[in-house]
C-alpha cells in the first residue's frame, strides 16, 4: 500500500453522489437536556435510523456498487459481527447479486436473523477460536466471490465518511466530532471529512475501554493487536485497525478515547429516556466519551456520530434495567 491508495475527500465526495437514492440522509438531532447537563452544545447524526439500522450499509453499497459485471454474477463474502453484514446482504439484494456472510455465533440474534432475512447465506463460526478472515478468504478462493471486510477497504472507508459530510453540511462547522471505533472505517471516514470541511475540528475515536488497540495503535506508532475483548459493543470487538484505516487515523486523528461497559448502558439509557432513540452499545461510544470530557468543550459545537441501532430488544430491556452489567 503506498499513500496514492489511500481513499481522499474527493473519494467521499463520489460515494455521497454514488448513496443519493439509497442510503437515508439521517437525521442531526439535538437535545436541550444533553446540552444543560454538559454546557457544550451537541449535534447528533443519527446512524441508528439509516437502512438495515447502521452506517455500515454507506460503505457496504459504495463497494459493491463498483464490482463490474463479472464481479456481480459471482456475488460477495464479507465477515462480520452483525452490522457490516446485515449492509453487505442489503446492498448485494438490491444490486442483484448473491451474497454469503460469515458471522459469529454468537452474534445478536436480531442481526442474524436480518442478515438472512436480506436473503444472504451465513457461515456461523466461533470469534473466539476461529480466524473469521481466513475463513472469508477461503469462501471467495473456493467460489470466486469478491470478499468486502467490514472496514479496511477504501471504497468502504469512502462510504462510511459520507456520514460526517452529511453531518457537517446540516449543523455546520463543528469544534469536535466524537466518532466509535472498532476496525476504523467510519473514523477513517470521518476523518477524511472533517479535514476537509472543517479544519479547525478536533477529530476523536472512541473505542471499548476493554479494547483498546486503536487508541495504543495511535500512541505507539504502529497496529497493535489483541484479543478478542469482552465488551457489550459487539460491534467493536475488533483485534487491530486496517492498514489503510491506521494510515489515515495517524494522519488526521486528535486522539483515541475508551468508554466503559457502565457508561455505555448510561448512554444508552439516555437516549431511549431523553431523545426516544433506540442506540446500541457500541453506538453509543462516542456520546459516552464525550459526555465524561464535555466540560473541555464548554460552549463548543460538538459532533456526535451514534453509529448503529441494532441490539436484541431483550438484552436492550434487560440493559436499560440495570442487569447484566458491573459496576
Amino acid at each position: 500500500m503506498t499513500p496514492s491508495d489511500l481513499p481522499t475527500f474527493d473519494d467521499v465526495r463520489a460515494a455521497a453522489a454514488r448513496l443519493q437514492g439509497h442510503a437515508h440522509r439521517t437525521p442531526v438531532l439535538t437535545s436541550r437536556t444533553a446540552d444543560a447537563a454538559t454546557g457544550a452544545q451537541f449535534f447528533f447524526k443519527c446512524e441508528n435510523l439509516q437502512r438495515m439500522g447502521a452506517f455500515k450499509f454507506r460503505g457496504a453499497f459504495n463497494a459493491l456498487a463498483q464490482f463490474d459485471a463479472a464481479q456481480r454474477r459471482a456475488g460477495v463474502v464479507a465477515f462480520s459481527s452483525g452490522n457490516h453484514a446485515q449492509a453487505v446482504a442489503l446492498a448485494a439484494r438490491l444490486l442483484g447479486m448473491p451474497a454469503t456472510i460469515v458471522m459469529p455465533h454468537d452474534a445478536p440474534a436480531a442481526k442474524l436473523a436480518a442478515t438472512r432475512g436480506y436473503g444472504a447465506e451465513v457461515r456461523l463460526y466461533d470469534r473466539y477460536t476461529e480466524d473469521r478472515e481466513q475463513i472469508g478468504r477461503q469462501l471467495a478462493a473456493e467460489r470466486g466471490m469478491t470478499l468486502i471486510p467490514p472496514y479496511d477497504h477504501p471504497h468502504v472507508i469512502a462510504g462510511q465518511g459520507t456520514a460526517a459530510l452529511e453531518l457537517l453540511e446540516d449543523a455546520g462547522p463543528l469544534d469536535a466530532l466524537f466518532v466509535p471505533l472498532g476496525g476504523g472505517g467510519l473514523l477513517s471516514g470521518c476523518a477524511l471529512a472533517a479535514r476537509a470541511l472543517a479544519p479547525g475540528c478536533k477529530v476523536f475515536g472512541v473505542e471499548p475501554e476493554a479494547g483498546n488497540d486503536g487508541q495504543r495503535s495511535l500512541r505507539e506508532g504502529r497496529i497493535v493487536h489483541i484479543d478478542t475483548p469482552q465488551t457489550l459493543a459487539d460491534g467493536a470487538q475488533t483485534q487491530h485497525l486496517g492498514d489503510y484505516t491506521f494510515a489515515i487515523i495517524r494522519d488526521k486523528v486528535d486522539d483515541i478515547l475508551t468508554a466503559s461497559d457502565a457508561e455505555l448502558v448510561e448512554a444508552m439509557r439516555f437516549f431511549a429516556e431523553r431523545m426516544k432513540l433506540v442506540v446500541e452499545p457500541t453506538g453509543c461510544l462516542a456520546f459516552a466519551a464525550a459526555r465524561r470530557v464535555a466540560s473541555q468543550w464548554q460552549g463548543r459545537r460538538v459532533g456526535v456520530v451514534l453509529s448503529g441501532g441494532n441490539v436484541d430488544l431483550a438484552r436492550y430491556a434487560q440493559l436499560l434495567a440495570g442487569q447484566g452489567v458491573a459496576a
